[in-house]
């Protein structure tokens, strides 16, 4: 077998206030009828059940001090959809907010879904919905009168250079990213949000994902073939999260306190150049081995990778891999919470090619000090980015949870 280092050169190829109200009076309704109580993250059974007897390990607490679907175990299947504001209300906004929080309890407790009837009869499936607000709530010329209390870590993502954006699929007011293990009932949930939003807020685009079933512990596989996120940022680490993952009191915006923002990707992978690539020059790239996930030098897929390991032809990991150039020890320490899933649009009518990649969605404490040194430093000289066309950017701030008889987004509003 060739080894890493004797591997060959890669190739380098309309709703009223009051019609708000009521419907959030009667999803909050649905969700005390369903009972809106904590349940396990760890089912992933489809099932087919009564939706207000839907079992415990197929449901996520909706209420708590942080918002579900950040630190929840991910789950199979991504709807993530961005919203314009179609008013200049602050008021509605802060009712839209509440509606979709109601609705959003009632989902993920499975509560009953007969208004269109798509998820009749499914389980929650560990649907989770996670709510963001989007850069342009807070701009000076909006009426909405929100621009002092923008949080200075809510900035615009500045281009790298080889972006090449579809304009319709980036930003937006407002961000919902929503999971389940079962497609259809993520879909409903964007269909319920959508129906209640209808004249404050209108759709501006929606992305599928989705992940392969892989057993427990496990890591994912992008469409590349290799494993994706085996130095992710580890949840049950309080200390690095706090400082890494939650946003505090003292960070400029003490309503987003326990909050934390998430910036997402469309990154397209351009498949024909990558399978023309050698699996030792894919390797190479990556800096990982492609069979077992380990960096090369190593021999398991969590052994530490050792960036100062050398051999004939220079070192063992190469300077524009992948691996090397996103490690936290190359950049002051700063790791991302990845959650990002597969994507497959079919085929681009313009190039005849599979329009299919990577959905990147990361949650950080501060973009400016951790998404977009990483992704500058990548821009600038990762071997992986010749395979990639980043077609789609948009960032969120993540709120705190809400508290029982509260909503997401409230602390804005006080």
């Amino acid at each position: 077998m060739t080894t890493p280092d004797q591997a060959p050169p890669r190739a380098r190829n309309a709703v009223s206030r009051r019609g708000f109200l009521g419907a959030g009076a009667t999803a909050a309704a649905a969700a005390a009828v369903a009972g809106c109580g904590p349940g396990s993250p760890s089912g992933k059974t489809r099932t087919t059940v009564g939706a207000a007897s839907a079992p415990a390990a197929q449901q996520v607490a909706f209420h708590g001090a942080h918002q579900a679907g950040i630190v929840t175990p991910q789950q199979q299947h991504l709807r993530f959809a961005a919203f314009d504001l179609k008013t200049e209300n602050r008021d509605e906004l802060a009712d839209l907010l509440r509606v979709w929080s109601d609705t959003a309890a009632g989902l993920m407790a499975g509560a009953a879904r007969d208004a269109t009837g798509e998820a009749r009869e499914l389980a929650p499936a560990r649907l989770t919905l996670t709510f963001g607000l989007g850069p342009g709530l807070f701009a000076a010329d909006r009426r909405l009168g929100l621009a002092d209390r923008r949080p200075a870590a809510l900035a615009a993502i500045p281009s790298f250079g080889a972006d090449a954006f579809d304009r319709r699929r980036c930003d937006g007011d407002l961000g919902v990213q929503i999971c389940s293990d079962d497609a259809q009932v993520a879909f409903h949930a964007f269909h319920a949000l959508s129906n209640a939003a209808r004249g404050v807020a209108e759709p501006r685009w929606l992305q599928a994902g989705f992940l392969g079933e892989r057993p427990s512990g496990t890591t994912n596989r992008n469409l590349l073939g290799f494993k994706d996120g085996t130095r992710n940022l580890d949840v049950r680490d309080a200390g690095t999260t706090g400082a890494q993952l939650w946003a505090a009191a003292g960070d400029g915006a003490p309503w987003m306190a326990g909050g934390t923002y998430l910036v997402a990707r469309r990154v397209r992978t351009v498949l024909d150049v990558w399978d023309a690539t050698s699996v030792a020059g894919q390797e190479q790239t990556i800096g990982r081995r492609k069979d077992t996930g380990a960096p090369l030098g190593g021999r398991a897929e969590h052994d530490a990778p050792d960036f100062a390991a050398s051999g004939p032809n220079g070192p063992t990991i190469p300077a524009d891999a992948h691996v090397r150039l996103a490690a936290p020890e190359h950049n002051g320490g700063a790791r991302l919470l990845r959650r990002g899933y597969n994507y497959d649009d079919g085929i681009d009518a313009d190039t005849a090619q599979v329009d299919a990649g990577l959905f990147f969605i990361s949650f950080q404490r501060d973009p400016r000090r951790q998404f977009v040194p990483i992704q500058r430093r990548l821009a600038a000289s990762d071997a992986l980015g010749q395979h990639l066309i980043h077609t789609a950017s948009a960032v969120f701030a993540c709120p705190p949870g809400a508290a029982g008889g509260g909503y997401v987004g409230e602390g804005l509003f006080i």
